[in-house]
């Protein structure tokens, strides 16, 4: 139990840092993407104001004055908060991106037909690659978008023209790439470093809930042990009642009452055990269609009492590796609460097949069904209807502890509606033990 909640607990915090990792690196990388399409856009618009080359850059003068430069440059560091301040970088970076950026365009006329290229700001594009690029995507319907590594925009000129110009990403693409890598492996290396964290103070973290937990299951099982006593010596003093007084419906009423105590004790107990995974259990290989056959003839008398109709289709030589008397204790639990809440002259059925897995499946009819989920039957103490539970003396117990025995032979139950007059309960076994229950065997 103690180890179920740790891990629990660890993947958990795991799944949580999982997420927030995921949605960090996804956003760093989205924003990064974004960035790089908004500057292309921006040098690409730039370049369209002014016919494909930078301010002051236009025709043969391939070079800016640099005496401006020289002069902006000045007192940047008083004006702009030093060397690495914001405004004095975003300068900077102004003043060179005509030297940094790469580029290219190719000049259409009206009808398709190539009236101008300049290539000389890209060294991997050739002049008859660039017509190429630029037919290509002058077939496009887009005015802008990308093509292969190169973020275009066609634009109309003055002259009728069509001015298509390409800015050369692969350099932003790379470093993408080499972003997300790294935030990927960082991300990697603080989830194995949460995960070393969160293993090794786990156990600090689920200390009060064990403890409590501890205290809970300590207290069921002295209570229970403790209640065989007071339990055994009442059922002594009514025998010697009903030697000296004969049996009458006082001494009745006490030893139903008697009983139901002795069986909750016993489910409890078993319960605890369980949890506790201390479950002294003999798994041997035995024949499970003789146990349920036996098991579900004792109610035979039960059902016909109650005038209710009572069905078995239990399939011969079914073998299974288990623990003989919980599966016993297994089948009684789930007839018990079949005839327990079963409707007025309805009818109850047992079923034992075999094909892959084993199948026990006991279904009854009942008149109040409960809504919702199903599964909620197997809660501990749960009751769909607590009158009902209270006239047929049950406790809420019986299908935890019948779950926690299918559990521990690597098997599921579930309950299913079958319409809306017929509950079905389905155990699920496997014919051999999973490795994981060999070992604890």
């Amino acid at each position: 139990m103690v180890n179920k909640l740790r891990k629990k607990f660890v993947i958990t915090a795991m799944l949580s840092l999982l997420v927030i990792l995921l949605t960090m690196i996804a956003v760093i990388n989205i924003v990064n993407a974004v960035q790089i399409v908004n500057d292309a856009d921006k040098l690409l618009s730039i370049l369209s104001t002014n016919n494909g080359y930078f301010p002051r850059m236009e025709g043969n003068d391939k070079l800016p004055p640099q005496d401006e430069f020289k002069k902006h440059d000045r007192g940047l560091d008083a004006q702009f908060g030093g060397p690495f301040g914001y405004e004095h970088l975003n300068n900077l970076h102004s003043a060179e991106m005509p030297y940094q950026s790469r580029y290219f365009w190719v000049r259409l006329s009206p009808d398709g037909s190539v009236t101008e290229t300049d290539t000389f700001h890209v060294a991997a594009i050739t002049e008859e690659t660039s017509v190429d690029y630029a037919l290509s995507v002058n077939s496009l319907k887009s005015d802008k978008g990308f093509y292969r590594s190169y973020r275009y925009r066609k634009t109309d000129t003055e002259d009728g023209n069509i001015l298509i110009i390409f800015v050369d990403l692969s350099f932003q693409l790379l470093s993408a790439y080499n972003l997300l890598g790294q935030s990927l492996l960082i991300g990697l290396l603080a989830l194995v470093a949460m995960f070393i964290l969160v293993y090794l103070f786990s156990g600090k973290a689920v200390a009060p809930v064990v403890e409590s937990l501890e205290k809970q299951k300590r207290f069921i099982t002295d209570a229970g042990h403790e209640l065989k006593t007071p339990l055994a010596v009442i059922s002594a003093n009514v025998d010697v009642l009903e030697l000296e007084s004969g049996k009458n419906e006082w001494t009745g009423s006490i030893r139903n009452q008697i009983k139901r105590m002795n069986s909750l004790v016993k489910n409890m107990l078993t319960l605890s055990r369980m949890d506790e995974e201390r479950m002294h259990v003999v798994y041997s290989d035995f024949d499970m269609s003789k146990a349920v056959k036996e098991t579900a003839m004792s109610f035979e008398a039960i059902a016909e009492s109650a005038s209710k109709k009572y069905e078995m289709d239990i399939e011969d030589d079914i073998h299974i590796t288990g623990d003989r008397n919980a599966i016993i204790q297994l089948t009684s639990l789930l007839l018990d609460n079949a005839m327990k809440y079963s409707s007025e002259n309805g009818s109850i059925r047992v079923i034992l097949s075999s094909d892959k897995n084993i199948v026990l499946e006991v279904s009854n009819t009942s008149d109040c069904i409960p809504n919702g989920q199903l599964d909620r039957l197997f809660d501990r103490f749960y009751r769909a209807d607590s009158s009902r539970s209270r006239e047929s003396g049950g406790f809420g117990i019986g299908l935890s502890v019948a779950r926690a025995i299918a559990t521990s032979h690597g098997g599921k139950i579930e309950a299913l509606r079958d319409g809306d007059k017929i509950i079905r309960f389905v155990v699920t076994l496997p014919r051999q033990l999973p490795k994981t229950l060999q070992k604890k065997a």
